[in-house]
């Protein structure tokens, strides 16, 4: 009997205890990116070479200070990647609830390329050509498409949108720059970068509807325009 109450009581608990906060926002479910992405190029093919191609002319003319900045972006998947735009007092020590928004869309980015890199198991272009000379971290893993740190990028650049939206332009240019040091890199190929900012605005759309998005876009919002020394938006 008294086995029978003390699991009833724990049951009771469980059901009463807060449910644990989502770690994102949005679910492969929800953007279904092995639908909205199209199958990417097989090696050897057309489209394939030159994609190839391409990446041999950027290698030819990368610069050392290319090569240092890619690998600079390299190491940062945080929100803070944006400190370009929006300079010195962009930190984590000054805006805690702009870095707990970035956090969740790191999250966004793993459970919602995941799938994709999976199914689709594109070989990375520097084991497709071995002629190629990367000059950042290189796996045997078939993961490339999507490309994950550039679903980052866009990601975080267009939920900074959200918050300054009158920095929209350079937002957008740095995502792009942020997308394009991976072919600097030499690790994915140019459509690898182009289905990441598909799956990037797909989550964003679905995420901007999301109360607890809209909760946690309102604390960074008047935090960081505060740093800014801009007014809160309406």
């Amino acid at each position: 009997m008294k086995k029978i109450i003390a699991a009833t009581i724990s049951i009771l608990v469980s059901l009463c205890a807060p449910a644990a906060a989502r770690e994102g926002f949005v679910t492969p479910e929800q953007s279904r990116p092995l639908e909205i992405l199209a199958t990417p190029a097989a090696p050897g093919s057309k489209t394939s070479d030159a994609e190839l191609a391409e990446l041999h002319r950027i290698e030819a003319a990368r610069t050392a200070e290319d090569i240092a900045r890619a690998r600079a972006d390299e190491e940062n998947q945080t929100i803070f990647l944006f400190k370009t735009v929006f300079g010195d007092k962009f930190t984590k020590e000054n805006l805690p609830s702009v870095d707990a928004l970035g956090a969740r869309l790191k999250a966004e980015e793993s459970a919602n390329t995941g799938p994709a890199k999976e199914a689709f198991h594109r070989v990375r272009p520097y084991n497709v050509d071995k002629t190629l000379h990367p000059v950042c971290r290189t796996k045997s893993k078939d993961d490339s498409y999507p490309s994950g740190h550039s679903t980052v990028g866009y990601l975080m650049g267009l939920a900074l949108i959200d918050l300054v939206p009158e920095r929209r332009d350079d937002i957008l240019a740095r995502a792009d720059d942020y997308g394009r040091n991976r072919l600097v890199c030499g690790v994915h190929f140019a459509s690898d970068v182009a289905a990441a900012r598909l799956v990037a605005y797909t989550v964003h759309a679905i995420m901007a509807l999301d109360p607890d998005y809209q909760k946690a876009a309102t604390a960074a919002r008047a935090e960081l325009r505060n740093a800014l020394g801009l007014a809160l938006a309406r």
